[in-house]
């Protein structure tokens, strides 16, 4: 779901179900730098949570379960948000650039409070954890900082969504092909 400028880097086919699983406990996609900069630009309001998406196993396996779970906590952030590494290339760029002096890493979870960068878990904080020790991160950092009630849904709608445990080599390139390195 390209809005222009650079193309996709995968199908995006291939790619909507790991777009999906956040959408389902209500984080809303930024597809373009604009609406990254209206929803925690300097002029955004509340605490809001920022995905950096991505095709890699630690975001299947670890970020995107570990911020699902982390919305089921009894407090959460005002807003949820996610930019989609590969994808949206132009956004994500923007999305990174809020966060000043933090290397560019996919996966990474931000959390910005009125517009400021509160904390980060990028890549190198991911890997290797399990998803409940990523909630339970985020959760403190809820707990700290956010005021709205939780969960984003209900706990017998969280406890329909199924997870997509695919990796971004098997994921092909936007207009076939495969990734690097695989044949």
């Amino acid at each position: 779901m390209s809005t222009g400028g650079q193309p996709p880097m995968y199908d995006p086919e291939a790619v909507k179900p790991m777009r999906e699983e956040l959408v389902q406990v209500g984080v809303k996609e930024l597809l373009t730098p604009e609406d990254v900069e209206s929803a925690i630009g300097e002029n955004s309001t509340g605490i809001s949570l920022l995905v950096v998406n991505s095709v890699c196993g630690c975001a299947a396996g670890g970020a995107r379960p570990g911020v699902m779970l982390s919305l089921q906590n009894d407090l959460i952030p005002d807003n949820s948000y996610s930019v989609f590494a590969g994808m949206e290339r132009e956004a994500v760029d923007k999305a990174r650039g809020l966060m000043k002096d933090v290397p560019p890493s996919s996966p990474c979870i931000a959390i910005f409070n009125e517009g400021e960068l509160f904390g980060v878990l990028p890549r190198q904080q991911i890997e290797g954890r399990s998803a409940v020790e990523i909630s339970e991160a985020l959760k403190n950092a809820f707990n700290q900082v956010c005021s709205r009630k939780g969960p984003s849904i209900s706990k017998e709608e969280f406890e329909k969504i199924t997870t997509q445990q695919s990796c971004g080599s098997q994921i092909p390139k936007f207009g076939g092909g495969v990734m690097p390195g695989n044949i």
